[in-house]
């Protein structure tokens, strides 16, 4: 059952990331389409196609690997004219990105063009598909901590302690000898539910808590609601040591009031706002991630030589995430616990295409921003000086810095593929 459990995992986030990247697609394909871009495939995956349909002038399809996709767009560069052929390595390759812009033409004065949108829709059309990505991380967020729940202790109790142990004893059982411990002496039972403690209304265990640890050796008078009506009891808390750790790893004793109980863990919704904050908070994290990603690399290569354990907040590739998912699924948790863990991954993973996506170069969606920003910036200038609109740039001519990009994204990508496989991330306790 846990391998089948396993395989279902990983089939899910296969499933969740084509559904990820189909909709980072759509983001593109839907403005472009309605501001008239000529568009010839949609595509979800990469590799052969899997199935394909030619919609009016656009082909849909599925590829075999789910590993990215694409928007076939007419024009994505400005024409260049060219009054020879090339000559080196890279110019030979700047004048094929040319002619592949070029066929995707209807004439150089093609209206249908990308590169003819104003820049303001250019923007919009690549923007699209990174806040695809994210609006779906708000919802995925937004069900996990709204519709789930979070797991938080309550003002309900769990579990009430026979016995008060001796201090500095290694005894994890009560002796005959041993005194009853205040909660159970005071009557309170597993079920019972804190409405005040001392006077004081309680809504949540750290409330209780607190009153319970500033008042030891101390009676106070405490309500709880047991099967529906109330019941006023009262509880005296033992004076107990504990070992606070500090922020410079010292460790403190400090004298605190002890009742012996454990308060019930339950999913509790969160207000509706939590997801959202979820969203911006994580993309933070993921945004210094991607700030620190040569280092991270680094480390996840010395890892991976050295069999040391790997950061488990550092970058993933596909067969991390789907491992990862794959141990949520064959773990023995409740269902829903599991449910909300795939759902918290596939989160994180839309948020790292939405934060991965907007690093400002080619091939990447963040790199077209870039071009259009600097046409912006070019016919502004035109404007102060009293001059007419320039050219749009000619992006072509960044073709080898591009080339560079997508050699280092393989080189990333076959770093993470290797370390995930050979000295992966696993979840805690595994």
């Amino acid at each position: 059952m846990a391998v089948v459990a396993f395989v279902i995992g990983v089939l899910i986030v296969v499933v969740g990331l084509a559904v990820s990247i189909a909709l980072h697609e759509i983001g593109h394909l839907v403005p472009a389409k309605r501001f008239g871009v000529r568009i010839s495939q949609y595509m979800v995956g990469l590799g052969p196609i899997v199935y394909s349909r030619r919609v009016g002038e656009t082909v849909y399809g599925v590829r075999a690997l789910p590993l990215g996709g694409f928007v076939s767009m007419a024009g994505m560069y400005a024409p260049v004219k060219q009054s020879a052929r090339a000559r080196g390595v890279f110019a030979t390759l700047v004048q094929d990105a040319r002619d592949a812009n070029h066929e995707t033409l209807e004439g150089v004065d093609d209206s249908r063009a990308f590169y003819r949108l104003p820049v303001w829709k250019r923007i919009v059309v690549m923007l699209g598909g990174p806040i695809m990505n994210l609006l779906l991380a708000l919802v995925l967020f937004s069900v996990l901590y709204s519709g789930i729940g979070m797991q938080q202790t309550t003002t309900t109790i769990d579990a009430v302690a026979e016995c008060v142990l001796p201090a500095g004893s290694d005894a994890t059982e009560c002796a005959p000898g041993d005194p009853a411990s205040p909660a159970l002496a005071a009557g309170l039972q597993p079920g019972d539910r804190f409405v005040t403690l001392d006077g004081q209304e309680v809504s949540t265990f750290a409330e209780a808590s607190r009153i319970i640890q500033d008042n030891p050796d101390r009676s106070i008078p405490v309500v709880v609601e047991r099967e529906g009506r109330t019941v006023p009891l009262t509880l005296t808390p033992v004076l107990a040591e504990r070992e606070l750790a500090g922020e410079d790893g010292q460790v403190t004793t400090q004298s605190v009031g002890f009742a012996g109980l454990t308060a019930a863990v339950e999913r509790v919704r969160q207000p509706i706002w939590t997801g959202p904050q979820a969203t911006f908070e994580t993309v933070g994290s993921v945004g210094g991630i991607i700030l620190q990603l040569p280092v991270r690399l680094w480390d996840t290569a010395v890892d991976l030589f050295t069999g040391q354990e790997r950061d488990p907040n550092g970058p993933l590739s596909v067969i991390g995430v789907g491992r990862l998912a794959g141990e949520v699924a064959a773990t023995e948790a409740p269902i829903l616990d599991r449910v909300a863990a795939m759902v918290g991954l596939l989160a994180s993973v839309n948020i790292a295409l939405f934060v991965f996506n907007l690093i400002p170069l080619l091939p990447l969606d963040g790199g077209h921003v870039a071009i259009a920003l600097w046409d912006a910036l070019k016919r502004a200038w035109a404007r102060v000086r009293g001059t007419p609109d320039p050219a749009p740039a000619d992006a072509t001519r960044l073709v080898p810095v591009t080339l560079l990009v997508v050699v280092l994204m393989v080189g990333m990508g076959a770093l993470l593929f290797a370390a995930d496989i050979f000295n992966p991330v696993r979840l805690a306790g595994g």
